[in-house]
Order: structure tokens, then sequence, then C-alpha cells
């Protein structure tokens, strides 16, 4: 078992005991063609398992009596790994880990986020130790910034908290750096977590759309190791050639990766060493065939070389977060994270091991037990203990939120009465209210291009888990607030006095307590009910949780208030109840 990212002692000197024939090894894995990362070459081999880890990979055979699996006709890659997943969208670590293995991806690098919102220090390191015990690798990132204005933003993000969480041996990395303006503009705090996280040998993920080469070779300078926001083959080349770590992204609000590969490599481009590939926190619908597996598919498809696609998604990974000893190829010492396919350019497993446990032994999936307690940590339903009313919502702000897309708002001047208990469908507009998840503020304003004819959506999944209200009608807004409350949290809509649709969030109202499959057909029909209603876009899940988000243009609704983000300049403050 590794402990602080090693193995003790006893129990390498158990794998050395295990190459001598002194212990049997726990699988065989025989005639193994398998990819070897370091020569970019198939061969054929024995591998050797015991435990978690794989012991040897060579011409022999063990003595003792033990597991063996002839892999004739067999081609071996190691587990996929994802770099940057945010496993809170709606599914929570544990479901998304579970899910992502039975696709080949046995290795996730998360989001911190929210654990820091969720959680105490204390018991987010505790869930962290908790998540080591489930065969799925999950290592996790420390956030900088909140992503958001919040009320509390010095308490959570603090330096003593953060050299704290930047020392954990399971935070691999810092960022990913959403508040990069700040550091430009001269934050020596941001900085000096930058400087730390670097010292410990921990990369910087950059969130750099759009960025200039300037901007770009100013953020080199102070620290940023990597960035997966190119979004034109243009983008890839320059951060390469200034040295980044480039993530080619393939998410449900921004499905870049075939357009990026078709230009990177009509670009000249030849070496992929520096490439890596996300999903970056798709939506569940998103993974219904997987995660890293379709990513590969899509490499090999538009002319990666097959030997660079599967390393975009191991060995390169691996490498650049400084775990290559561990992960990410098969080699004696590393993981035995190891995925059998049927076809060399076929990156869908027919089995799956993890930590040396099959996941998935010839197409037939092993039913995992449940690893984590969420009622141990206090994640649990809400139990609102407080009332809202019409009071609540009255609307008067002469600006409001207009969509561009599913991510981008800019503001518009309000022309519609929004005085009245019923918005007129032929108008755009609809109420927008985000209100405290404890029922202490509210920032009321419209919105336009989310529905055209909804009367009340209500949602308690959103950035910081403040309540955000969307409709027509008030009184079907009222209504969906009264079953979000009988349900403890989750994303309700309500049309003509009837509820039509309901996702329950059963932890912290936030994430879904319960398998995949069952998520992703209560997500599929939200999306079907709202794009039924008005929603002009594609993923209004992801709207719905960045509606807080000041990372993005042009103007949010936050705990603070509307804000200008550009300017950073606070438009309409939030309203004390």
């Amino acid at each position: 078992m590794l402990k602080d990212g090693h193995w003790r002692n006893f129990e390498l000197r158990k794998h050395v005991k295990v190459v001598e024939g002194k212990l049997a090894p726990t699988l065989v894995l025989k005639n193994a063609t398998h990819l070897n990362m370091y020569i970019k070459q198939w061969i054929t081999a024995n591998i050797w398992i015991y435990n978690e880890r794989i012991v040897y990979v060579g011409n022999n055979l063990p003595q003792m009596e033990t597991e063996i699996v002839d892999c004739t006709g067999k081609y071996i890659v190691p587990g996929y790994i994802e770099p940057h997943a945010h496993p809170f969208q709606l599914y929570n670590p544990e479901m998304l880990a579970k899910h992502a293995a039975k696709f080949g991806t046995t290795t996730l690098v998360n989001d911190n986020l929210s654990w820091l919102f969720l959680l105490d220090k204390k018991k987010a390191f505790s869930i962290l130790a908790d998540f080591e015990k489930i065969p799925i690798v999950m290592y996790w990132w420390s956030r900088f910034d909140p992503q958001t204005e919040i009320t509390n933003e010095e308490e959570i993000f603090n330096t003593e908290d953060m050299l704290d969480w930047l020392s954990h041996p399971c935070v691999i990395q810092g960022g990913e750096l959403t508040g990069w303006p700040n550091l430009l503009n001269g934050d020596d705090r941001l900085l000096y977590w930058i400087q730390e996280a670097k010292r410990k040998g921990k990369p910087i993920e950059g969130h750099l759309p759009g960025a200039s080469e300037n901007t770009l070779t100013k953020l080199k300078l102070l620290g940023v190791s990597a960035d997966h926001e190119s979004i034109s083959g243009e983008d890839v080349l320059k951060r390469l050639t200034l040295g980044y770590q480039v993530g080619l992204r393939y998410s449900s609000i921004r499905p870049d990766l075939p357009k990026l590969i078709e230009e990177i490599i009509e670009l000249g481009l030849t070496n992929f060493d520096q490439l890596t590939m996300t999903t970056d926190g798709g939506t569940p619908g998103f993974y219904e065939q997987g995660l890293m597996n379709v990513c590969i598919e899509i490499a090999i498809e538009k002319g990666v070389p097959v030997e660079e696609a599967y390393r975009m998604a191991t060995f390169n990974v691996a490498k650049h977060f400084h775990l290559e000893e561990q992960l990410g190829c098969i080699a004696p010492g590393r993981m035995a994270n190891i995925n059998i396919l049927t076809a060399k350019d076929n990156p869908h497993p027919e089995s799956v091991i993890a930590k040396g446990k099959w996941i998935v032994k010839n197409t037939i999936t092993e039913k995992l037990p449940t690893y984590i307690n969420w009622k141990k940590y206090d994640i649990e339903t809400i139990d609102f203990d407080w009332e809202m009313s019409l009071s609540d919502l009255q609307f008067s702000i002469p600006i409001g939120l207009e969509m561009q897309n599913d991510v981008i708002i800019k503001p518009y001047a309000i022309q519609t009465d929004i005085t009245v208990d019923n918005l007129p469908e032929e108008r755009d507009d609809a109420f927008l209210l985000l209100l405290d998840k404890y029922g202490k503020w509210r920032v009321n304003t419209t919105i336009r291009g989310f529905t055209k004819k909804l009367g009340g959506l209500v949602s308690s999944f959103s950035q910081t888990g403040d309540l955000v209200f969307i409709g027509k009608n008030k009184d079907d807004m009222l209504l969906a607030w009264q079953r979000l409350k009988e349900i403890g949290g989750g994303i309700v809509l309500v049309h003509e006095g009837e509820v039509i649709a309901e996702l329950p969030l059963q932890l912290a109202g936030k994430m879904y307590s319960g398998n995949m499959e069952e998520l992703i057909e209560k997500e599929k029909l939200i999306k079907e009910k709202l794009l039924e209603f008005g929603y002009q876009f594609n993923d209004p899940i992801y709207c719905i949780l960045f509606l807080s988000s000041t990372h993005l243009p042009y103007i949010r609704i936050t705990q603070e208030g509307v804000i200008d983000v550009k300017k950073r300049e606070l438009l309409f403050p939030a309203t004390m109840r």
C-alpha cells in the first residue's frame, strides 16, 4: 500500500522476494504485447503483479501457483490518466472515479474547490485519506482563488491553509490559476503561494483563454507551468514554444480536441511529448461512453500516431506531475493500472485493472463497494430552516445578464416591466435571483437567453452552493423552492403549477448519491425540458454553475452583488433580507 506516495520498506522487500521466486505474484499477464513508453514500441512480455504494483516485466514465468491470464492477441497499455477533473459536476468524486475506471481511466487529478467550501481543512484531509482506499488513484490540486466574489474569501484562502494543502502528498499541483490578472497586478501573496508550490516540485496549472504572447511570457516568468485553454492550433503552438505543458480540451462546453489536433498537424507539429488531453469536468451525459478513452480515439482518428495518442493520456501526464516512477507506463515499480485492448487502435478496454484489482474482466464490470461515508463529514441533504416569500421576488434594477453562449454573459439594459408577477412569453427576459443558502441576502436581476417560457427553476447546484432561481412566473418559482426544500437540495423545474422535472442532489445540494447511469438519465431530462422551454445554447447545467464565476466575461451575479468582471466593479450590491 502506498503511503505519502511511497511503498513501505517491508513491502519493497516483498516485491523483491516475488522476483526472486520466494513469494508468488498475485496476478500474471502472460504473453502481453504492451506499449513501452520509453522506446515507443510494442513488445511482448509476461507482466507480474503483486497486490497494487507491477514487480516484473520480462520473459520469465513464476514457478509458484498464481492467477495467470493469457493475453495472446491482446494489447496492453497503462491505465489512462485524466489530468484535470472537476469531480463535483452533479456527480460526486467517488461516483466519477468508478465510472471513469470502467472505461480505462484509472487515475484522476481533481479540483479541490468544493472541499474548500464544504469542509474545514482537518475534515478535508481526512476525506482525502478515505479516497486513497478506493482502487482508483485520486490526486488533487490546490486552488488559489474561489473563481467568484465571496464574502469570506480571506477566511478560506489564507497562507497557513494554502501551504498545508500544497504540502499534502495527494496534492500534486497548484491552480488552476483563474485569478492570474491579480498576479500580474502585483498580488505578492499569490506569487508566494506559486513559488512555494514550485519549490515542492508541484507544477502550476493556468487558466489563460485568449492570452497574448506577452501575457503568456510574463506568467511563465512568474511560475505558471501548463495551460489547457487553447482554442486554436496556433494557441497550442504558441504555448508549446514558450515552454508550457499543453492540455487539449474535449469537454461538454468546449469539445475542441478534434479541431485542435487537425490544426496542429496541419501546422506541422510532429512532437507530442508536451501534450496531454482533458475532459475538464464534463457534465454527466458527456461521460456516457467514458473519459480519456474517448479522447484517445479522437486523437487516433485525427492522425496522431497510435503510440503518441496513448502517451498523451498516460506517460506525458505522469511525467508532467513527476509521477512517471509510479504511473503512466508498464514497467517494474509502477502502480498496476492496466488496460487490456482488443486492438492497438481501439482504446476502449475489454478489461481494466486498477491498483492490481480487476475493475472490468472480459467486459464484465466488477461490483465495487462504497468507500466514502458522506455522513461522517456531515455531507447530507440540506435542511433549509428558513422561508422565502413574494417579497424576495422584487425586481427593479436596470441592468440584466444577457447570455452570449453557455458561459459568456454580457450586460443589457432592461426594457421590460419587471415589477409584474409574470413576465410575458414574447419577451426574452426571465427573473434571476441569487439567494444565500442560509437565507441572509439576495441579489435580484434578470437574464436573457436562458428560457422563453419556463415558469420557475431553482438550483442548489451553483459555484458556491447558494440558490439560483430563474423563471417567468413568481408563483412557479416559489413552488420550485418548496419542492427543493422537500428533497433537500438539487434542481427543480416547475411550470404552470406543476413540477415537470427534478434532480435530487442529496450530498450538500451539489452532488448526486447513486450511480452515474441514473444521474445521466436524470440530467438528460432536465436538459430536454430546458431546451423545450427555450434554452438557446447547449449546456444549461454549466450555465447555472458559472453564473457566479468571475473568471469569465463580462458580468456575473455573486454573493456581493452584480459584478462587472473586467472592471472589477460592483454594479448593484446584494440586499440583506
